[in-house]
């Protein structure tokens, strides 16, 4: 995988385009002068988040005694369920959270942007291939920067696109996550059967 590739799947999972709505009903609540504030503070801490799981997630595989193999398959199977629930959204299992007053973390920064998915991908990148941490990290800047650009200005892009318009992209990037997901789990499978057929020989 290369810094371009990691980047957009952590793009794909981030799914900033589906939290514009999120961040703007959130929002409402807030003042207009702090609005603009509360989203940089709430993106940067995502980001710290996200950085910090990157480098300290592999430790905590470690100690559980977890394959890289068992890892590519869990992660294939979170990222099939997050696309699925990308195409065919639920009521019933709205991300929306009811907060009063200024939100702190919660809600906006985790889950919205530093979300369960956009964590186990960033480690499975990480302990994958840890000494490739440089592209691992720039990947996450460089997904963590356009999707904070999107999110600052969800006003003009929900303007510009409007309700169809998100709803169809982000359709769009579901179907390019299934498919990334429908490749992790083959490739665990594969790893699973190749390491048993050794074992058995």
């Amino acid at each position: 995988m290369t810094t371009l590739s990691a980047a957009l799947l952590l793009f794909l999972v981030m799914d900033p385009l589906g939290n514009i709505p999120l961040f703007m009903t959130t929002l409402k609540k807030v003042d207009a002068k702090r609005q603009r504030f509360v989203v940089m503070r709430e993106l940067l801490i995502a980001l710290v988040v996200l950085i910090g799981f990157l480098f300290l997630g592999q430790y905590i595989l470690k100690l559980l005694h977890l394959s890289e193999t068992a890892l590519t398959t869990a992660g294939g199977i979170i990222l099939l369920i997050i696309a699925i629930r990308m195409i065919f959204p639920s009521r019933d299992r709205n991300l929306h959270e009811d907060v009063e007053g200024e939100p702190f973390i919660v809600p906006l920064a985790i889950p919205y942007v530093a979300g369960p998915s956009a964590m186990a991908t960033s480690l499975l990148m990480m302990s994958r291939e840890p000494e490739r941490w440089f592209d691992w990290l720039l990947a996450v800047l460089i997904a963590w920067f356009v999707s904070a650009l999107i999110i600052y200005f969800s006003s003009y892009f929900a303007g510009f696109l409007g309700e169809k318009g998100l709803i169809a992209i982000e359709r769009l990037m579901g179907m390019l996550l299934i498919t990334v997901a429908v490749q992790m789990l083959l490739t665990g499978i594969a790893e699973f059967v190749g390491k048993s057929l050794e074992n058995a020989l």
